[in-house]
């Protein structure tokens, strides 16, 4: 028998007969509705739908959960087994998307069926667990086909992988994504009206050049572009040196380094934004030092282009640390050193040998920055003044006095085009050619000192920024212990009493602060998203790049789509296809981590791709010789050569659930309430004290929460290099 498709096969006969076709009010994991099972109607599994509900349109998919047990039994080499699956997986996804999609909460989703048919007298909920199992089960029957057939060389676990991805993000990312740019080509009335893209596409205030012949802003889309060309440029570059500081120099307070350089991306964009603004706004301590030395007054120059840069460089410095720390610690000291042995001095082996082996880790650290420019949202709303941006507008469009859905989506479709285009040129950049430099042979284990004139670029650099960002979560501290930031500064713990206040009661300790609620939440949500992120983006890294297949290009872009969006964009777009069926899911905790896992996947996957293109594939055809399965190789073989990326992932998948504005605010309900709704919530009251005292907390948390991450999935050694770091010390900040 073969064994995988009997798994899939039972998980799917499970879903239909056994577990609860829709979703059940209070929950699947409440257990509440055991006490109306099996019989009760939101508790029957398909199977009695059918038989005591008279739910027919569920009937067909028997068909395509029975035909694979004529052929359980047969070899996988016979041409009936592989074309019995894919038959009985299409054909059952098929019925299953289509009585889906046909009847929804009130019958019939179009009145052509119901004029045919009749009225259906019954209506149809969201789906539940047993929906979920059945379509697993038709979508891994389907791969396993193909894998029958021979795609992928037969391996059943990439073929598998590739599926679940696919369908994922056709899910998860397409599906709600489409829903939303539907509307650029409709009206407020949700007519069909082409021409209306047409004129909003072409708009003056999106594409105008006024600012070339006369002092006013360019248009909206130009603003973007130069901002996100500005903001990727500088956070590639700052973390390139700040990964060299942390990798290749004697540097002694590396730790201390490591910590300034990530505590920006655990901070709530809006109040790094805020900290700017009391540093270097018109009343901010910077302006009046300048003031009172120089006797000018300085204007309004935080506000607009100059602010966003640097709150967004701020921001997303941290990401490009991240992404690059691996790939600057994986240029292997073999070619370094066979670079000197040819004669080359030490800057040109960096220039020649070195920095074009980081190639991968520049080009995703610059992507990455673009495309986190043009989506950021709390930045641009707290600094942008009059200069206007993509996000902003899309904002202001959806939920401002405009109410234009339609001009929404037209401006996610040019930032869409920026990012494809941004796409297309890192793949020019990066060509064809080989990065690799982790081959499984043996390395000298010391790098090649660094040239002198880069030593003090990267501390020249690096450590000023450093100091800034020290400066700003000072401020950031000492707001939380002030009457009123800016104004009244005596000192107080009155807004962590309010937030974290722990009484007695009758039952014992009651969590009576105000932010409990959310705080806890928060926590829950970002511990179940985070490994699942880092998972699934890990995982189509390795897909991307170990494995060969049609649409390739395609599939690498779709699972950017959702990191390329806004977060508006993406809250509405989940507002739109998920609060109704077939998949209902608004109100509830799973919607917030679908979103987080879909939003923030992509940096795992960037991350992942940088370090795998230094992994020679030769290991894993060593693995795979000896007799290993593929997923036995990503095990044992992949995965601990990964570690970086999988710090990466999990670090920014887990801080950004944190610390997330622009989505979660369409998405938290009164049950599932996330810390930054209930910040910005405070924050228009406000009521800024509790907002920073709330923010001060949270980064503590993250902090701790990352050194926990660093300390369980450990470093990466690779042949005799750490161990001679001692070695290298201080002849690396001197050479």
């Amino acid at each position: 028998m073969n064994r995988p498709a009997a798994l899939w096969l039972a998980l799917g006969w499970g879903g239909f007969a056994l577990l609860p076709w829709y979703g059940v009010e209070d929950g699947f994991w409440s257990l509440a509705w055991l006490f109306d099972y099996p019989a009760g109607a939101d508790a029957a599994p398909a199977l009695l739908q059918i038989l005591l509900f008279g739910r027919w349109w569920l009937a067909p998919m028997v068909l395509p959960l029975a035909a694979p047990l004529l052929v359980l039994r047969r070899p996988r080499t016979d041409p009936l087994f592989s074309r019995v699956l894919l038959a009985a997986g299409a054909v059952g996804a098929v019925f299953f998307l289509g009585q889906g999609f046909l009847i929804g909460i009130g019958g019939w989703e179009y009145a052509t069926l119901e004029g045919l048919f009749g009225p259906l007298g019954d209506r149809q909920f969201g789906m539940g667990y047993g929906a979920l199992s059945v379509a697993a089960a038709f979508l891994f029957l389907f791969a396993q086909g193909l894998a029958a057939r021979g795609a992928i060389n037969g391996d059943g676990f990439v073929v598998g992988s590739i599926a679940l991805v696919i369908a994922l993000v056709a899910a998860f990312i397409f599906f709600p994504v489409v829903r939303i740019l539907a509307s650029a080509f409709q009206d407020n009335d949700y007519n069909f009206v082409p021409y209306l893209f047409v004129e909003k596409l072409f708009s003056h205030d999106i594409w105008g050049v006024g600012c070339l012949t006369a002092n006013v802003n360019c248009g909206i889309a130009w603003n973007s572009l130069l901002m996100a060309i500005l903001v990727a440029a500088s956070t590639t570059v700052l973390g390139l040196a700040f990964a060299l500081l942390a990798t290749r120099t004697g540097f002694r307070a590396k730790r201390l380094l490591r910590l300034l350089s990530v505590l920006p991306i655990i901070t709530p964009p809006f109040v790094i934004g805020l900290a700017i603004i009391l540093l270097f706004g018109a009343s901010g301590t910077v302006t009046q030092a300048i003031e009172t030395i120089t006797g000018t007054t300085p204007g309004r120059y935080i506000y607009g282009l100059p602010g966003i840069w640097l709150a967004q460089t701020l921001a997303f410095t941290p990401i490009a640390f991240l992404v690059l720390i691996g790939v600057v610690e994986g240029v292997s000291p073999s070619m370094e050193e066979a670079s000197q042995t040819l004669r080359a001095g030490n800057w040109r082996t960096f220039t020649t040998v070195s920095l074009p082996l980081m190639r991968p880790g520049l080009a995703n650290a610059f992507l990455v920055g673009f495309i986190e420019s043009l989506a950021d949202f709390g930045n641009p709303l707290v600094l942008g003044g009059n200069f206007d941006v993509l996000s902003t507008s899309i904002f202001f469009a959806i939920v401002g006095a405009q109410n234009d859905q339609g001009r929404a989506a037209v401006l996610a479709i040019i930032l869409l085009a920026f990012t494809l285009t941004a796409f297309w040129a890192q793949h020019r950049w990066l060509g064809h050619k080989s990065y690799a430099t982790v081959t499984g042979k043996g390395d000298a284990g010391l790098h090649v000192p660094l040239p002198r004139r880069v030593v003090w670029l990267a501390y020249g650099s690096a450590l000023p920024w450093a100091g800034l960002t020290a400066v700003i979560y000072c401020m950031i501290m000492f707001g939380g212990f002030v009457e009123l930031w800016g104004r009244d500064h005596s000192l107080t713990l009155r807004h962590y009493m309010d937030a974290f206040s722990i009484t007695t009661g009758t039952g014992g300790l009651v969590w009576s602060g105000a932010a409990w609620n959310s705080f806890w939440t928060t926590i829950y949500i970002s511990l179940i998203s985070a490994p699942l992120t880092a998972a699934v983006g890990l995982l189509t890294a390795y897909l991307l790049i170990r494995q060969k297949f049609a649409g390739q290009q395609a599939f690498e872009f779709g699972t950017m789509l959702s990191f390329a969006i806004p977060g508006t964009v993406i809250g509405v777009g989940y507002i739109l296809a998920f609060n109704v069926p077939p998949i209902e899911l608004t109100g509830t905790g799973i919607i917030l981590v679908i979103c987080f896992i879909f939003r923030n996947m992509p940096v795992g996957v960037r991350a992942g791709i940088a370090a795998m293109t230094q992994i020679d594939k030769s290991l894993d055809e060593a693995s795979l010789t000896l007799g290993a399965s593929s997923f036995a190789t990503v095990r044992k073989v992949v995965l601990p050569l990964l570690r970086p990326a999988v710090i990466a992932a999990l670090v920014f998948s887990f801080v950004r659930a944190m610390t997330a504005i622009s989505a979660v605010i369409f998405l938290v309900s009164a049950n599932y309430d996330m810390a930054t709704s209930y910040i910005i919530g405070r924050v228009e009251n406000g009521d800024y004290g509790l907002s920073i005292a709330y923010s001060s907390v949270l980064i503590v948390v993250m902090v701790v929460v990352i050194l926990l991450i660093q300390l369980v999935v450990g470093e990466r050694r690779i042949g005799r290099r750490e161990d001679m770091n001692v070695a290298f010390g201080a002849g690396g900040a001197v050479g």
